[in-house]
């Protein structure tokens, strides 16, 4: 029978049937739903994942059993593969402007021990674990980015959640799309929270399909654990779960018309999902110790009871549905909490720190496990609804911003989209069962994230596309499968004409993944604008911050770094009234975010930095005798500066991709001796 969510045709043990269902079967649309294994799969293995059984129940054979499934084997070298595109290198790229806000107020956070929501610069996903990771072992630009590198590089493993639904070539298709795509490569080589919202929410939504696969109930507490992470790596979780919400309805209104238009009713549809479904929790429930005892019990009261499977059913149901559904909530809310905890309330509430530890609170009383909670639940919603759900940073036109994905999505993932497109075709129209559920979810999954992201997003940014390539790479994994499957064919057919054209399509398909991944590695240049965000320096500059970073570590009297305000026609730039104002969140004015991501770099080396306002500029600049040994400023202000700063070198940089750039000044005798 069809599972509610238009599954496989299963047996009552979970395994998967041969597809054959009843043409009878209420609700079952067999001829369009039945989705059992092929390419040789051992259908009473499929729940296992594993291949056929030796009949040695023991561990070893059991670990060979798995090794010697070509799929589950494939995918794990794939993930292999994944984890090593996304950590070789991984702190070449100079940071970004937004990697540099992020991870300096995790430095100020690790120096501090204080920590609060901020939702300007989203959840506190990286902030909680790369303060952990950066005791570790220590904090630099490859550490800040290993945690969505990691989360990123071992998201293809959720191909083999998904064996149900998939023939073995389109998991392990689904995998290395997952791992090779250009623009999921490029952003998870980077300290930023969409890839690692979109894998955790990939990842819940695969969880939840196995738990309905193999009637399991332990999978959907992950899957909430792994939602609860995606809302702590950024606020746009909320988006997934409204497209998980539009997909299912589309879904349940086209198997509701095809049902309508085989039996001529719709009142017919709907009475067949309620039997389907009925059916569906029947099978969960089969089994159950809860139910079992039930049964006993009534049969123990009443030897000719003919009730005893209702009521076993029905109090199964009534027992652990509600324990169920609070055991989900309670781990979804209890990850929520932990991470949008404020620190060191946190540890305060809970004992393991004094009432002083950090620098804030201390005065005030000490925090209870009550208000901690408060802050981490209600009190984050509503800081996240009055800065992001408010609609105050969607007021912008919607084709720019539809055409900015666009643009992003044809030069970072063209492969995967036309393959999506052939994927939903093939599967649609290639075969007599019609679309897959899965494939079908998945494809308007994407479609509703293309229409609706141009609307969600605040700024023109790429990173936004990759919320549409997520869904879209399961349709594209049956495309990859079927033009594999083309090849083979013909091949094996001696039809040389369409062997060479599905020959070309591969190669194309290569060269369209492997020459952006080779361009996009860690690239920090104009050319490659559809996919790099805008605020993003040139790498050469991270040579001039870390000859700073040694000329402050070996300077030990006054400032090391000098910031030169200026004016500009969108405001002041580089100065600080306060410096002090930057150790804490946030960060004074009036233009410290005009540094970035400059402030990461000088932190890391526990730099002095001091600023003169746009007016002092250049009397008021300090004496020569006190001036620092580096001294940064707009390109503007270089040539006065140059007279005045006599032995300075000075190097000039592109600070925003096609905006803005950068003048550093070094002292020459200052930077030999921190040479030497």
């Amino acid at each position: 029978m069809s599972d509610p969510a238009g599954g496989d045709e299963s047996a009552p043990d979970g395994t998967e049937g041969d597809g054959d269902a009843p043409a009878d079967a209420v609700g079952s649309d067999a001829a369009v739903d039945a989705e059992g294994p092929s390419d040789g799969d051992d259908a009473a293995s499929v729940d296992a994942g594993i291949g056929p059984s030796s009949g040695d129940d023991s561990p070893l054979a059991a670990l060979r059993d798995r090794v010697d499934d070509p799929a589950r084997a494939a995918v794990l070298l794939i993930v292999v593969g994944s984890l090593l595109l996304r950590t070789v290198q991984l702190g070449q790229r100079i940071f970004h402007w937004d990697e540099g806000r992020v991870g300096y107020w995790i430095l100020r956070f690790d120096a501090t021990g204080e920590f609060f929501y901020r939702p300007i610069i989203h959840g506190p996903f990286l902030p909680v674990v790369n303060n952990a990771l950066f005791d570790l072992i220590g904090a630099s630009d490859f550490a800040a980015r290993l945690p969505v590198a990691l989360v990123g590089g071992l998201l293809p493993l959720v191909a083999l959640l998904l064996r149900h639904r998939l023939r073995d070539r389109e998991v392990v298709a689904l995998a290395l799309v997952l791992s090779v795509d250009p623009l999921l490569v490029y952003y998870g080589r980077f300290m930023r929270g969409d890839v690692l919202v979109g894998s955790f929410a990939v990842a819940a939504f695969a969880l939840v399909v196995y738990a309905i696969d193999t009637r399991r109930t332990l999978p959907l507490f992950g899957s909430a654990a792994l939602l609860a992470l995606g809302f702590t790596a950024k606020e746009n979780a909320l988006v997934y779960l409204a497209c998980f919400l539009g997909a299912g309805v589309l879904l349940l209104d086209h198997r509701l018309v095809r049902t309508a238009r085989r039996t001529g009713s719709p009142l017919d549809a709907l009475v067949a999902e309620a039997v389907a479904l009925g059916r569906f929790l029947e099978e969960w429930t089969a089994g159950s110790r809860t139910r079992r005892w039930i049964e006993r019990r009534v049969r123990e009261r009443d030897p000719d009871a003919h009730w005893g499977w209702e009521a076993g059913f029905l109090g199964h149901l009534a027992v652990w549905g509600p324990l169920g559904a609070v055991g989900v909530v309670a781990t979804f809310l209890g990850v929520v909490a932990f991470f949008y905890a404020p620190r060191p309330d946190l540890w305060q509430a809970l004992g393991v720190a004094s009432a002083s530890a950090g620098t804030a609170g201390v005065d005030a009383a000490a925090p209870t496990l009550g208000s901690v909670l408060h802050d981490a639940t209600w009190g984050a919603g509503e800081k996240f609804w009055g800065t992001w759900a408010s609609g105050d940073h969607s007021g912008h036109p919607y084709v720019p911003y539809l055409w900015d994905i666009l643009e992003t999505l044809a030069y970072g993932s063209g492969v995967l989209v036309v393959l999506a497109v052939v994927g939903f075709l093939a599967d649609g129209y290639g075969e007599a069962r019609g679309t897959r559920s899965l494939v079908a979810y998945a494809t308007y999954w994407g479609a509703a994230s293309l229409v609706g992201y141009p609307v969600a997003t605040d700024i023109q940014a790429p990173w936004a596309a990759i919320h549409i390539v997520l869904p879209l790479a399961i349709p594209a994994a049956v495309g990859l499968a079927s033009v594999a499957d083309s090849v083979r064919g013909a091949v094996a057919s001696g039809d040389a004409v369409t062997a060479a054209l599905a020959g070309l399509v591969v190669l194309a398909a290569v060269g369209g993944v492997a020459a952006p991944n080779a361009d996009y590695w860690n690239s920090a240049s104009e050319e490659d604008k559809q996919v790099l965000q805008w605020a993003q320096p040139e790498n050469a500059y991270k040579e001039a911050l870390q000859d700073a970073g040694a000329v402050a570590r070996n300077n030990d009297e006054g400032a090391d770094v000098l910031w030169v305000g200026t004016s500009t026609g969108r405001g002041t730039r580089l100065y600080v009234s306060d410096e002090s104002s930057v150790d804490r969140m946030p960060p004074g004015g009036p233009s410290w975010h005009s540094r970035l991501p400059t402030p990461w770099y000088l932190e890391l080396h526990d730099a002095n930095v001091t600023s003169t306002p746009p007016e002092a500029r250049y009397e008021g600049l300090p004496p020569a005798e006190e001036m620092p040994p580096v001294v940064i400023a707009k390109p503007n202000d270089a040539e006065e500066l140059e007279s005045r700063l006599d032995g300075y070198e000075s190097r000039e940089y592109a600070f925003r991709l096609w905006s803005e750039r950068i003048v550093v000044f070094i002292d020459e005798e200052a930077l030999a001796d921190a040479r030497e």
